[in-house]
């Protein structure tokens, strides 16, 4: 199945924050374009997780409008997979079982279930692990298990939340390739949220970049990596730094911003944070 178009057109978010109010997203207003991966990154608490928590139809917008194919999203639904920070596998289940779980949600029946999660396994390079159990995994490995659950109901929209931020450099780096090829074998639509620059660069085909709270899109940025399909790392060419240092400069006064920010309030950020996030870390 090919990716979906989505568009945020105006959106906003508010949340109550004790006797006021907390403004997480303002006026963004953004286009992915059906089968591209496109990456974000902003400032600690500058909404990139509300951002995702939207689309996934998580929590609904305090203004604007944001659609998937024209159609507006009113709450989760199974055109879309979220892939969070937190594998949240079920741990009573082995890793077939865990993507299964999928299956069993848009109602493939029991005969075929085993049959395609132990191909959605293959596809993470997981076949050989389909009897372990998450406790018998890696960090990698669990990781691999929650993209394989996420893809395996076939969603249009593949929605990812720092997935890649508990792992070891070496992990990221394989799972960042796994993903890659992933993608371009399925032809999802990849909205990929992340703090690193370089995984953002390495990533996006587009690489949208958000202000200090309240987020906003400042800059969307093109990536035209060479060697992304051959052997060389293209994280080598001169055109990777160039687009990190593109995405840098579009960043470091947000950065520079949210530190005097924080200096000034008397609320901290994490309780901020707590109180924007529908749970996550951002």
């Amino acid at each position: 199945m090919s990716g979906s178009g989505i568009r945020f057109d105006n959106v906003s978010k508010r949340f109550s924050a004790g006797s006021g109010e907390v403004l997480a997203l303002d006026g963004v207003s953004l286009d992915i374009r059906p089968g591209e991966l496109m990456t974000v990154v902003g400032p600690s608490g500058c909404g990139k997780s509300t951002l995702l928590d939207l689309l996934a139809g998580l929590t609904e917008p305090s203004g604007g409008e944001l659609t998937i194919n024209g159609s507006p999203v009113r709450g989760p639904g199974l055109d879309r997979g979220v892939v969070f920070q937190q594998y949240a596998l079920l741990p009573w289940r082995t890793a077939l079982g865990n993507v299964e779980f999928g299956l069993e949600a848009k109602g493939v029946p029991r005969r075929d279930r085993a049959e395609l999660a132990r191909g959605y396994l293959e596809l993470v390079g997981l076949d050989g692990f389909a009897k372990r159990y998450p406790h018998e995994l890696s960090g990698g490995m669990k990781q691999r298990v929650a993209i394989a659950r996420s893809l395996a109901f076939d969603p249009e929209v593949l929605l990812m939340d720092e997935p890649f931020a508990a792992l070891d450099p070496q992990t990221r780096d394989t799972l960042q390739d796994e993903l890659l090829r992933i993608w371009s074998r399925t032809g999802k639509t990849v909205l990929f949220i992340t703090h690193g620059i370089e995984e953002a660069v390495y990533l996006g085909q587009r690489v949208a970049v958000l202000t200090a709270r309240p987020g906003r899109v400042k800059e969307v940025i093109d990536v035209d990596l060479p060697h992304r399909d051959a052997r060389e790392d293209p994280r080598s060419a001169p055109e990777f730094g160039h687009y990190r240092h593109r995405v840098w400069s579009a960043l470091r006064d947000e950065v520079s911003q949210l530190g005097a920010s924080e200096r000034r309030t008397e609320v901290p950020a994490q309780r901020l944070r707590e109180v924007a996030g529908v749970g996550h870390h951002d």
